[in-house]
């Protein structure tokens, strides 16, 4: 049985950061030192605000195996230069995002939450990326009352937790993706004998249960399995072991070097041709296009917002407005990158949480990011909104899938709610 040591690296830098933090905060869990709001939002938590600034600190892998999250903040930094320079910021206050290296390591992760917190004074943690990363710091962000919104990781337990209400996901969770190939399978592949590669941690772990689950009673059937680490050099063993199995469909849950590696071990594997499916983290075409378009013809996946390239959103007023600007903003990155305009729509999510919020606090933001009631964000796919409310922390739950033809991606079917056609994930 293999372990996974960066799980466990989570796990240990996680216990350290909490008790450092229940120390440092006199057991309270109160930001020592900060300020506070006066009037009909008194005693609530002002730090890292004012009326003219907003101080928000991201996390991300900018180096090491999953590096190539390094372009999200590049989308988000695009937005806030747009809102601030052409809409006087957020509410008259204008943003400022601090943008940390993790590597995608939970210890240092764990140490640039700290920096952001004690020593920048942030108002938020703004996407902290990564299952390892989060789950390293999120018991720190609520020890501080520290909102830790929109992480970017679809882990289940970000929505289903009730014991850290400071911390809140985004993206569809890995379970109601899984739904999502499940009902695919079952409607057009009933009799499928499915392969599985994974990460082998939470997030890995998270997408196959929920696939597992939603397939019970089905003919679809898992068949063979092979994790990896994200210190493996290769996945090609997994993919020759995998090819033994003679499934008829590949299930890719991997982060984009590993579905990068997939997808070229698969069109090597020549005698083997299941119908490969690619979880949505790694399926840019970023991933795709140092494979050879020719060899990922007909890869499917889902998604919920709209791809920079696909020619339907030409004409499409926020795709317009996303290109000019990441344009005039971020003149050195390509906006035809999916992970920009990732970006570019969770930025606008929290600019529109924000200005929900009652108070303009801390505690404001953690009330607004869970009372979410069908927020339209223009980068989303029609049909896919923010909603969020008491036991059910997800804030997008709709997916459409899409299959790789020429050289881009082809949206088909219809956005399928998975709150309304498998009901809630409780994380």
């Amino acid at each position: 049985m293999r372990v996974s040591a960066i799980r466990g690296t989570a796990a240990t830098a996680a216990v350290l950061l909490a008790a450092t933090a229940a120390a440092s905060c006199g057991g309270r869990g109160e930001d020592s030192g900060g300020t506070e709001a006066s009037g009909r939002c008194q005693g609530q938590q002002t730090t890292g605000i004012d009326d003219k600034s907003l101080k928000l600190g991201g996390i991300y892998p900018l180096s090491g195996p999953a590096s190539a999250y390094g372009d999200i903040p590049k989308g988000i930094k695009a937005y806030f230069d747009y809102v601030n320079a052409e809409q006087n910021g957020i509410g008259g206050r204008k943003v400022e995002f601090l943008v940390r290296d993790d590597g995608y390591q939970p210890p240092k992760a764990v140490e640039e939450a700290r920096r952001l917190v004690e020593q920048e004074r942030v108002f938020a943690l703004f996407q902290t990326l990564g299952t390892p990363s989060t789950t390293a710091t999120w018991d720190y962000a609520n020890q501080r009352k520290v909102p830790q919104i929109f992480v970017a990781t679809g882990a289940s337990k970000w929505g289903g937790d009730t014991a850290h209400p400071w911390t809140i996901g985004w993206q569809p969770n890995y379970i109601s993706e899984a739904r999502v190939y499940a009902q695919y399978l079952k409607q057009e592949r009933p009799d499928a004998k499915v392969a599985v590669l994974y990460q082998n941690d939470d997030f890995g772990k998270d997408l196959l249960g929920g696939f597992k689950k939603a397939l019970e009673g089905t003919g679809v059937k898992v068949v063979a399995e092979q994790s990896y680490e994200v210190s493996d050099p290769s996945v090609e063993p997994q993919m020759r072991n995998l090819s033994g199995s003679k499934a008829d469909v590949f299930l890719n849950v991997t982060t984009p070097k590993f579905g990068s590696q997939a997808l070229a071990a698969d069109a090597k594997l020549t005698d083997w041709n299941p119908l490969h499916i690619v979880n949505n983290v790694a399926a840019s075409i970023t991933v795709l296009r140092p494979v050879g378009f020719a060899n990922v013809q007909n890869v499917v996946s889902a998604t919920y917002y709209k791809d920079p390239i696909d020619p339907q959103w030409k004409d499409d007023a926020e795709m317009r407005l996303y290109t000019e600007k990441m344009r005039k903003y971020a003149p050195g990155a390509d906006p035809s990158v999916p992970y920009h305009a990732f970006g570019w729509a969770v930025a606008s999510s929290f600019h529109k949480t924000m200005q929900a919020a009652k108070c303009p606090t801390r505690e404001g933001l953690r009330d607004s990011m869970r009372s979410l009631k069908e927020v339209q964000v223009p980068m989303l796919l029609p049909g896919v909104t923010l909603s969020t409310g008491e036991g059910d922390g997800f804030p997008i739950e709709s997916m459409q899938m899409m299959r790789f033809k020429g050289e881009r991606w082809e949206l088909f079917g219809d956005v399928i709610d998975t709150r309304k056609a498998f009901g809630p994930v409780t994380g």
